[in-house]
């Protein structure tokens, strides 16, 4: 996670959307209207999107600039479409703005590709949904890219769907510190669908959520080198089936770093999602040990993960989060993990870790295929987003769910 970035001026946002020359496709809403309907193959999109719109199944786009969704329009993606990012050292991007809604339903065998001409991390700015469900960080804030305003108080804000998406080479730097991410989450809703996602080779986290109540399923990061997973101000969706996997090929941070509120560690509502059946692969790398890192007062209940290559399987930090460990606000049962806890303020120790419903701390990695396999034993919550899986785990052998449109 990377220092929050929420005062670009629209002049400096414009400019960087704006500047790239525009071929002779571009279909360019200028506030006349005029991107609006089906649009022809070949097209370059970009500036605000005023009407509802689609992108026809086979057809490929490119992409230069912002492209923003406003409010009251729908941005239809049909399966197999390609959009890339065309090679032009701004920052290209796709936002949802408040009120606005993406449909974007890929299948298996043909999912919808956003990807770049260039084909290195960092290459573009990937995906950003601005909702108005809730958010701990105050009123007037906005989102790192595009300068757009989100949150509220609607948790069953509904930003439309995703489904069978893979993003490839997202993270595009605005400077050192403020970089873009494969999907970032601001305050949707738990009316949005999100499943079947994959961020692969990002140069920052590959999903992150500002707040919000999104519940996620069926979601891959492979090598996004800051954190796969991300989590702040007061996120408290669902998640089910997650995997992060870092070959190695890439320097990569956390597999999952968990905030609540780094400026207030109290800030309500508390950041509490619940996540079933993860599996969680690290590089090995002596620089980042950490795997998943509780801290900054957030709550969390994990059940059924496998975690491994990280010196550091688990670490938690903070009073608030650790109190909420010990006292069962939070709960960690289930958890296959190759090292014990790490606890920084010794509040929760590895003995309670160990003490807790199905935990063990000397895993074997005898996954396949990078991240396939599961173990035996484990529950499922008792809640009806919940698929029924009692293993640890998120991809059995007998139903690889990424088989076919992941990379």
């Amino acid at each position: 996670m990377k220092s929050q970035f929420k005062f670009l001026t629209a002049a400096v946002i414009a400019s960087m959307a704006f500047a790239t020359a525009c071929n002779d496709n571009t279909n360019d809403d200028k506030g006349d209207g005029s991107l609006k309907g089906e649009i022809p193959t070949g097209t370059t999109l970009t500036g605000n999107i005023e009407n509802n719109v689609t992108l026809t199944s086979g057809s490929s786009y490119k992409l230069s600039g912002g492209l923003h969704v406003k409010a009251g329009n729908t941005l239809t993606i049909q399966p197999s479409v390609v959009i890339e990012a065309i090679d032009d050292d701004a920052a290209d991007y796709l936002l949802i703005e408040q009120g606005a809604k993406i449909d974007a339903q890929g299948t298996a065998s043909n999912p919808i590709v956003m990807t770049s001409e260039l084909k290195k991390t960092g290459a573009w700015g990937g995906i950003h949904i601005c909702g108005r469900a809730h958010t701990n960080a105050g009123t007037g804030v906005l989102s790192e890219i595009g300068n757009a305003p989100y949150g509220g108080s609607d948790d069953t804000d509904n930003s439309g769907t995703l489904r069978y998406i893979r993003l490839e080479y997202t993270g595009f730097a605005l400077d050192e510190e403020h970089e873009a991410n494969g999907i970032s989450f601001y305050g949707v809703g738990n009316g949005t669908t999100v499943e079947y996602i994959q961020a692969y080779k990002g140069s920052d986290d590959g999903f992150e959520f500002f707040g919000g109540s999104v519940n996620v399923k069926h979601m891959v990061v492979t090598d996004c080198t800051d954190d796969s997973f991300d989590w702040t101000e007061g996120w408290n969706g669902k998640g089910q089936f997650l995997v992060a996997y870092q070959s190695g090929a890439e320097t990569c941070d956390c597999l999952m770093e968990c905030d609540n509120n780094d400026k207030n560690n109290g800030a309500t509502p508390v950041s509490h999602p619940v996540l079933s059946n993860l599996t969680l692969v690290g590089d090995g790398s002596a620089d980042n040990t950490r795997g998943i890192r509780l801290r900054a007062g957030t709550q969390a209940e994990i059940y059924n993960a496998i975690i491994t290559g990280k010196a550091n399987c688990l670490t938690v930090e903070t009073e608030m989060t650790e109190n909420a460990l010990k006292e069962g606000v939070s709960k960690l049962q289930n958890i296959a993990m190759s090292s014990a806890l790490s606890s920084k303020e010794g509040i929760y120790t590895p003995e309670m870790f160990a003490a807790a419903t199905g935990n063990s701390t000397d895993y074997v990695n005898t996954l396949t295929d990078d991240y396939v396999g599961t173990i035996a034993g484990g529950a499922t919550p008792d809640d009806s987003f919940f698929t029924s899986a009692d293993y640890k785990g998120a991809v059995s052998a007998d139903s690889d769910w990424t088989a076919g449109w992941t990379l």
